[in-house]
C-alpha cells in the first residue's frame, strides 16, 4: 500500500486519507465518492452549487458552478498527479469503494480503501524512466481524466448547464495549477512530462498552452462575474473583465 500521508508535504489540497488494512473503514461523516457525481435537484452537488451562489452572493448558478467544479477538480488533480509524480502511482479512487466528505469550508475530504500495490508501481521519482512516465501518463488519463473529471463535469453539466468546454478549461487549468504546486517537491520534468501528455489527449487537448511561465487557456471559468471587482485569473484567456450588459 503506498504512503498517502506523503502526498500532504505539497499542501491541503493533495492530501488523501487511506485505509492501512484491508477492512479498514472510512472515519465518520464521509459517504460514497458516487454521491458526489449524483444528478438531480437534490443532489450533493446541486446543494454545493447553491450554498456557493449564496456564498459567492452572486444571482448566476453557472458562476457559482464553474468555480466549484474548478475547486473540485483542483482536488482530484492534486490526489492523483501528487500520487503519480511524488509516488509512482495513480489511486483509483473506485466511487463505490471511496468515500467523499464534504467540509462547510476547504477543500473536500478524499478516503481511499487498502489497496495492494501491484508490481511495477512505486516507482522512486529519481528512477523514473520514459516508459514509466508513459505509463503513469496512460494511468493518469484513464483514472483521473476519464474516471473523476468526467463523471464530475457530467454531474456539474447536469446541475446548471455549463459549456462542456468551459468546463475542460477548468480541468485544465487545475492540472496546471497543481503543476505549479508540485514544483517545489517534484524530480525536474516529470510532473511536467506528465501534465504536456494530458492537455494532448482528448478531451484536455486545445483548452490552452501549457508554457514555461505557467498556462494560458482558451476558455474563461467565469469568476470575473462575480462582482465589479473580481477580475480576471491569471491563466484567463482575457487580460481584462469583458463588459457585462
Amino acid at each position: 500500500m503506498p504512503d498517502y500521508r506523503r502526498l500532504a508535504v505539497a499542501g491541503p489540497y493533495f492530501a488523501l486519507d487511506a485505509a492501512t488494512e484491508p477492512t479498514g473503514t472510512p472515519p465518520p461523516g464521509y459517504r460514497p465518492l458516487r454521491d458526489l457525481y449524483a444528478t438531480g435537484p437534490d443532489s450533493l452537488l446541486a446543494a454545493r452549487v447553491r450554498e456557493v451562489a449564496r456564498r459567492l452572493g452572486t444571482a448566476e448558478p453557472r458562476v457559482a458552478a464553474s468555480i466549484l467544479h474548478l475547486g473540485l477538480a483542483a482536488r482530484f488533480c492534486s490526489v492523483s498527479l501528487g500520487a503519480a509524480v511524488l509516488l509512482g502511482t495513480v489511486p483509483e479512487l473506485d466511487p463505490d469503494r471511496a468515500h467523499v466528505r464534504v467540509p462547510d469550508q476547504g477543500p473536500i475530504d478524499l478516503w481511499a480503501p487498502h489497496r495492494p500495490q501491484p508490481a511495477g508501481e512505486g516507482t522512486s521519482p529519481g528512477e523514473a524512466g520514459p516508459d514509466n512516465l508513459a505509463e503513469l501518463a496512460d494511468r493518469l488519463h484513464r483514472v483521473l481524466v476519464q474516471g473523476q473529471l468526467a463523471p464530475l463535469a457530467t454531474a456539474v453539466r447536469a446541475a446548471v448547464p455549463l459549456s462542456e468546454r468551459l468546463l475542460d478549461g477548468n480541468a485544465a487549468s487545475a492540472l496546471a495549477g497543481t503543476l505549479r504546486m508540485l514544483r517545489p517537491h517534484a524530480a525536474p520534468g516529470r510532473a511536467e512530462a506528465l501534465v504536456a501528455h494530458l492537455l494532448d489527449r482528448t478531451p484536455l487537448a486545445g483548452t490552452g498552452t501549457l508554457h514555461t511561465g505557467g498556462f494560458r487557456r482558451t476558455s474563461c471559468c467565469l469568476y470575473y462575474r462575480v462582482g465589479p471587482t473580481a477580475g480576471v485569473c491569471g491563466d484567463c484567456c482575457f487580460t481584462r473583465p469583458p463588459l457585462r450588459p
